[in-house]
């Protein structure tokens, strides 16, 4: 077995960046701060981001030899925030596009791919985001690897804590799906419920961060963490052969992801791996948690926050999304859109999925797929574009959405208690029905 499998690899460069990371940069003013645990801009408290010298870069990487490396995110290692490749970790990334013929003619999209991040280690896409955190975080020396979740990220960061050897601290809203709380669990996670939504998870954990400065992923070490979700476009643009789609739709919750990919896809063209052409963002948000969707529909740029999240898409319901402005933003310019998705949608999504092409999603593929329906059917979506959807999470982490709006209809004993239970369609059944 190779070290590869293991999730063992060595390094890929001598341990120097070569000036290709040039530290943080403030989206908002600007303002050039020094790489750190840090994730806000001290003079305008705007959002800090990585940035990089894209020079650099172009001269080092090369299609070949990004198809000379191993499978996982750190093929792409110079488009992200560190030095070199972890020695150890869990082998992420490299997911398949699947190809969707039956679920893409439901829906009214001939040409649908699926990019299916369940095959995942944890089974969603926060894999990638953690995968660069836990590296920054073993960098900066920090004694302990933290998150504010929503589900997928908990299982994530205790695991990848697990693999480097840090204790993790995990902060969830107490209704949290039981499955994901028990992922988290099964990696030796401290696992802390608290009352209330997401968003009052996440202000406990900024007083956290700041008075015991353990490494929160999505808080202290958020600009690092994000990059990881570029790794999605990366791929995408590699299995298509070094292109872009017409389309993305992806799910909105921070709206963290869906922004990186348009940046993934931006640097590559930047430095040369793909050619410049336009790609249409649509996103999609649970109704009852929906503050992107709304003010993309009202044609506004400011999210208004959603107190009390009512929807089954417990991932994506984050009231106050940080990124949120810069999602609608993105909606808006690329001609894409954002879909506001009932649950009835969303289970109804997840059950065509699995039944027509067994690929089940969770709560925010379902939503992923209803919103593609959705912008078809509005016309955002062309009937020649080729179509790339993202599923971000395994369904057996939401086992309850599966069956959200089924009535249980129990078979009576003996052949003809069948009928209720088995589907008209099953012709032998029918057969023997008629005898």
């Amino acid at each position: 077995m190779t070290t590869e499998l293991l999730g063992q690899a060595p390094a890929d460069t001598d341990g120097s960046d070569d000036g290709r990371i040039l530290g943080l940069r403030c989206r908002a003013c600007g303002r050039a701060e020094s790489l750190g645990p840090s994730y806000v801009c001290p003079a305008c408290f705007g959002p800090l981001e990585v940035a990089y010298d894209l020079e650099v870069v172009r001269r080092r990487l090369t299609r070949a030899t990004i198809e000379s490396r191993p499978a996982g995110i750190w093929r792409y290692l110079e488009l992200l925030p560190v030095a070199t490749r972890p020695a150890r970790g869990l082998p992420v990334g490299s997911s398949p596009l699947v190809p969707a013929p039956s679920l893409g003619r439901a829906i009214g999209i001939e040409r649908l791919l699926v990019k299916d991040d369940s095959r995942n280690p944890t089974l969603s896409f926060k894999d990638r985001a953690v995968a660069v955190a836990v590296t920054k975080a073993v960098d900066f020396g920090l004694e302990a690897l933290a998150c504010a979740s929503t589900g997928n990220l908990a299982g994530a960061t205790a695991a990848a804590a697990a693999v480097a050897g840090l204790p993790a601290y995990v902060f969830v809203p107490a209704d949290l799906e039981p499955a994901k709380i028990d992922h988290a669990l099964a990696y030796g996670a401290t696992v802390v419920p608290v009352q209330g939504t997401y968003d009052d998870v996440n202000r406990l954990c900024l007083e956290v961060a700041d008075e015991l400065g353990w490494g929160f992923v999505n808080i202290n070490l958020r600009p690092f963490y994000a990059e990881g979700s570029k790794t999605l476009a990366f791929e995408i643009a590699e299995s298509l052969g070094w292109r872009l789609p017409d389309v993305i739709v992806a799910p909105i919750a921070s709206g963290a992801m869906f922004t990186k990919i348009a940046r993934g896809f931006d640097e590559l063209a930047t430095i040369g791996l793909v050619e410049r052409t336009p790609v249409r963002f649509v996103g999609g948000q649970a109704a009852g948690c929906s503050p992107v969707a709304t003010a993309f529909a009202q044609g506004s740029a400011e999210i208004v926050p959603v107190r009390t999240p009512d929807t089954i898409v417990r991932s994506l319901a984050i009231g106050n999304p940080a990124d949120g402005r810069h999602a609608v933003e993105l909606a808006r310019a690329s001609r894409g859109s954002v879909e506001a998705i009932s649950d009835d949608e969303t289970a109804e999504a997840i059950r065509r999925s699995a039944r027509l092409e067994g690929i089940y999603p969770e709560t925010a593929g379902g939503v992923t797929l209803a919103a593609a329906e959705a912008a078809r059917r509005r016309g955002v979506i062309g009937p020649d574009d080729e179509v790339v959807a993202l599923i971000t999470g395994n369904g057996l982490k939401t086992p309850d959405a599966f069956r959200h709006g089924l009535e249980p209809r129990p078979a009576e004993p003996g052949m003809p208690g069948l009928a209720p239970a088995i589907a008209p369609s099953f012709r032998a059944f029918e057969a023997w029905l008629e005898r």
